[in-house]
């Protein structure tokens, strides 16, 4: 194995979303775009995988995601199975979409990357089964409990998880996306890189852990960050120190959120501190 591939037994997952707090920062979605680009290149680049959790809007994070292995990622073949990049598709997301959309999306995919779609438990829901389920709306009950079960699938899948942005309102669920996800890492120790440099739900997660101060907005609280209120930042067990982690989580400096990140990845390698949550825990 070369340097290059150190982290090649190892899955990262990704959450990325716009955050209300932009703007006023100086940030744009494209900003937001690249950010994701320069984190998932380089995760890539040391041989890990990616999962991502997703829709498949146009000009999206997911495609962006599928632009990207197709130029870093590794092909596929008989000898080598390993997929650069997983988007696991809700079942309240994917049952608002066309099989034959769905279907056009997978095919595309097969030499860089794989599309698993889930039903409402989280369990697999194969193509020839979701071509059985109509095209409908979800209902309120349905996102809240497809994205949670699906969040959890990717918690026992992934190694580690890497949050930036998020909206606070507007959310399908039961929390705001990147909450609950973080949330899920922190219950179960996985490794959690908070970049809050864009502001939104990272960075008020960061501040409730006590890793950041405070900020002076005087917008209201979600309701859903008190669940957050047991932890402190040493749970996050990324790998990274208190006063790295400080930085991570106000640096507006994509290199240096990625240049931190990639180094607590490299420790928790080193020191054999991978360990993904067992099935039975969530």
């Amino acid at each position: 194995m070369t340097y290059q591939e150190v982290l090649d037994q190892r899955v990262v997952s990704i959450s990325i979303s716009e955050s209300p707090d932009m703007p006023v920062l100086g940030f744009t979605e494209e900003h937001l775009r690249d950010a994701m680009a320069e984190i998932a290149r380089h995760v890539l680049a040391l041989g890990a995988s990616l999962a991502y959790g997703g829709d498949l809007r146009v000009q999206g994070f997911t495609n962006l995601l599928f632009e990207l292995v197709s130029r870093h990622g590794r092909k596929r073949d008989e000898e080598d199975a390993k997929t650069s990049v997983t988007d696991y598709l809700a079942w309240p997301v994917h049952i608002l979409m066309a099989t034959a959309d769905l279907e056009r999306y997978a095919s595309e995919l097969t030499d860089y990357a794989r599309l698993v779609l889930l039903t409402l438990d989280g369990e697999v829901c194969e193509m020839k089964a979701r071509h059985l389920l109509p095209q409908r709306l979800p209902t309120e009950s349905e996102w809240a409990q497809g994205l949670t079960s699906m969040r959890k699938v990717m918690l026992r899948a992934t190694d580690a998880r890497i949050v930036l942005g998020g909206r606070m309102e507007g959310y399908k669920g039961l929390m705001p996306g990147i909450a609950e996800e973080a949330l899920l890492s922190l219950q179960a120790r996985q490794p959690l890189f908070l970049i809050g440099g864009f502001g939104g739900c990272s960075r008020e997660i960061a501040e409730t852990l006590g890793i950041v101060p405070r900020s002076a907005t005087s917008r209201p609280k979600w309701k859903e960050l008190e669940a957050f209120g047991p932890f402190k930042d040493a749970d996050m067990d990324n790998g990274l120190t208190r006063e790295e982690n400080m930085i991570l989580a106000k640096t507006p400096h994509v290199d240096e959120a990625v240049a931190l990140t990639l180094r607590g990845l490299l420790r928790l390698e080193t020191d054999g501190r991978f360990v993904r949550p067992a099935l039975e825990s969530f």
